[in-house]
């Protein structure tokens, strides 16, 4: 059994200002599906919009974006728990900082709770703790909150589920001809040094912080797979069916 890590982000689980319901019951349904042959922690962003749902508060001003993520985290956790008790899974809350990344001790704690969690059969949700963490919510974003959550519970693969729905040769905004790279093995440095381009009113990450992620990963020869969390087709036929359809699937291996 693998151990999986699907990250979702702010702009597959938000529509204007609200939480998506649709495409997250689709998410849930695919975890849920997941988890018969893998044991799956989930990382998900939205909690920001979320809190937005319940108080209007302007998102430039950062206190303001802390107490909307206050107020989000428990209206997108009941969200979650409604949907999967359809399912009779259980879900958990596990919020971290990226200080808990710096300390070895904080490490095992970390990934000592997610394991008692998965071994009976809950699904860990994981967040970045953003009523305090302000950096994530300046510059951050949870694609690389998901990479030190894939690596330090000793997790086989990272899915990222997102409005980009690959890697491509060329920014497909720009160019309708530009072409899918299905499978990575090398990042480019310079692609890494491009600024991030978020897409969406609560997103915060794009194309180069899920590149990132995959690079920090690939440096552990651990695997990462993007797709589209709009449609989930091509993760569904990657990781329930083992064909790679769509999607990029960043490896040191060859498939």
């Amino acid at each position: 059994m693998k151990r999986v890590v699907v990250k979702v982000g702010s702009a597959v689980l938000t529509q204007g200002d609200c939480v998506a319901l649709e495409r997250m019951q689709a998410l849930v349904d695919f975890l849920v599906e997941l988890k018969k042959d893998n044991e799956v922690i989930l990382v998900s962003s939205g909690a920001v919009a979320a809190g937005y749902t319940k108080l209007q508060l302007d998102r430039s001003v950062l206190q303001n974006k802390q107490a909307l993520a206050s107020i989000g985290q428990p209206v997108l956790m009941h969200k979650y728990a409604t949907k999967f008790e359809q399912h009779d899974i259980i879900i958990s809350q596990v919020l971290v900082t990226a200080a808990n990344f710096n300390k070895s001790e904080d490490i095992e704690r970390i990934k000592n709770t997610v394991d008692t969690l998965l071994s009976n059969g809950v699904i860990p949700i994981v967040n970045e703790n953003d009523a305090t963490a302000t950096e994530e919510l300046v510059v951050g974003d949870n694609d690389q909150l998901s990479a030190y959550i894939t690596k330090h519970t000793n997790s086989d693969m990272l899915i990222i589920l997102s409005d980009i729905d690959a890697y491509y040769d060329e920014d497909p905004h720009k160019n309708k001809d530009a072409n899918v790279l299905k499978v990575v093995n090398i990042i480019e440095e310079c692609a890494l040094e491009k600024d991030a381009t978020p897409h969406g009113t609560f997103a915060t990450g794009g194309i180069v912080t899920k590149l990132k992620a995959a690079n920090y990963l690939l440096a552990s020869d651990i695997d990462m797979f993007l797709a589209s969390g709009f449609d989930l087709n091509d993760v569904k036929s990657y990781m329930i069916d083992a064909n790679h359809k769509g999607g990029t699937l960043f490896t040191k291996g060859d498939s």
